[in-house]
């Protein structure tokens, strides 16, 4: 059988989405297609609207056979890390063939980018610097460096933000020596930020998000631009929860956690650089609320993602010890199943002799892998700031929970 992936957060799964899907199998011709999908915190630095598992069953109930979890390690990384973590965990499944949605549209001129990257990084790297030297953010002063190389003729447009994941799939499928064959699908329509939808089916996860969070829950305004399983799944989930997953839920655990914690400890937290420890601790005692707070601590150096991250690392008490492993090697220590169909689950069998990794599907069974333990530190505090039932079911879900199974007759 022939296996296509697709690297995905699905956050919620939309109409964009679906058509990304069959562009991808329209390209591929697979027989099987195998999404890679964030846990339960997302590449932005936020927590995913809904638990994994009902994200997983959206993918299902949309056309992916097999949804795999991409880890924490790697899911709440800068695009390099997220897209090496991704890609290693489609190899490791013996993927043929991966497609993206991408500004630009042309493959070849991501590969010619990674080229042009790969002979080029010297001047590139030396360019980097003195532009962060005048106070960028990394993402701008990478753009800034880029854009002062003489490449635009045949490469891709690196300050739109698909065209980044999109070059960092293809350069990690190069430094991976991997065999993956990657396609492009030109997006159309709502941009990866845009919070308008730009007509009346179309429309950003962001701009999503947005409506919801700014309706409590009312999920009318969205019908038109997700499939009908997205929009049942967001009823039941709000049914249950009485509310989404946002910042806001988490910010007091995060204001007790700066609170009480010394700079020096702080440090040692994944992503803190350059005293950034001394300035959200000085900023978190004047603020009400999550947005006041991010608005007080960003600066021209430092993007509302990239401190997103940082917060996302002090919450789940993420170290740059434990993480220092994952970014040398920058592949999964396992592939762990969220749900499948039957052509899914057909394809795990034809494969599972040759996987080189532990393929887990519950966690009953004693499992000691500390990239593992991430993850289930990262769903305890994701059922923070619920009551204790919902807590505890959002908690036992991690482990008592079997992959989700959708029969496609």
């Amino acid at each position: 059988m022939k296996a296509a992936g697709v690297i995905v957060e699905y956050n919620p799964f939309h109409n964009g989405h679906y058509f990304h899907l069959q562009g991808t199998k329209e390209q591929t011709n697979a027989d099987v297609y195998i999404a890679v999908m964030s846990g339960n915190f997302l590449q932005r630095g936020e927590p995913a609207l809904v638990s994994k598992w009902t994200r997983a069953k959206m993918a299902l109930q949309a056309g992916v056979d097999l949804v795999i979890e991409l880890p924490y390690a790697f899911a709440t990384g800068k695009a390099e890390v997220f897209s090496n973590g991704a890609i290693s965990a489609l190899d490791t499944l013996f993927v043929s063939d991966i497609c993206f949605g991408s500004e630009h549209g042309s493959i070849d001129a991501f590969k010619n980018t990674v080229q042009y990257m790969t002979e080029n990084k010297q001047v590139f790297d030396e360019q980097l610097k003195k532009e962060i030297a005048k106070g960028y953010s990394f993402p701008k002063a990478s753009s800034l460096a880029y854009n002062s190389l003489d490449s635009a003729k045949y490469t891709v447009d690196l300050s739109m933000p698909n065209n980044i994941l999109g070059y960092h799939y293809v350069k990690a499928i190069h430094e991976q020596k991997s065999s993956i064959q990657p396609h492009t699908l030109k997006r159309t329509g709502a941009g990866y930020h845009d919070e308008k939808p730009f007509d009346n089916t179309i429309a950003s996860a962001t701009g999503i998000r947005k409506i919801l969070l700014g309706n409590n829950g009312e999920l009318n305004k969205i019908k038109s631009l997700v499939p009908e399983t997205t929009y049942d799944a967001l009823i039941s989930y709000y049914e249950s929860y009485q509310t989404y997953h946002h910042w806001d839920i988490y910010f007091p655990y995060l204001q007790y956690k700066l609170s009480v914690t010394d700079p020096a400890e702080l440090r040692t937290i994944y992503e803190a650089e350059e005293g950034l420890e001394y300035r959200v601790i000085d900023k978190i005692k004047d603020a009400s609320n999550f947005t006041e707070f991010m608005e007080a601590i960003k600066t021209k150096r430092y993007t509302w993602t990239r401190l997103q991250r940082f917060l996302t690392h002090i919450l789940t008490n993420t170290t740059k010890e434990e993480m220092a492993p994952y970014l040398e090697k920058m592949e999964v220590n396992y592939i762990r199943i969220l749900g499948m169909t039957d052509r899914g689950q057909a394809y795990l069998k034809e494969v599972k002799k040759k996987v080189e990794k532990p393929i887990i599907t519950n966690l009953n069974a004693k499992h000691d892998d500390p990239m593992l333990k991430m993850d289930i530190r990262a769903t305890r505090a994701y059922a923070l700031g619920y009551p204790q039932e919902i807590r505890t079911s959002l908690i036992n879900q991690e482990y008592r929970t079997t992959p989700v199974r959708i029969s496609h007759l």
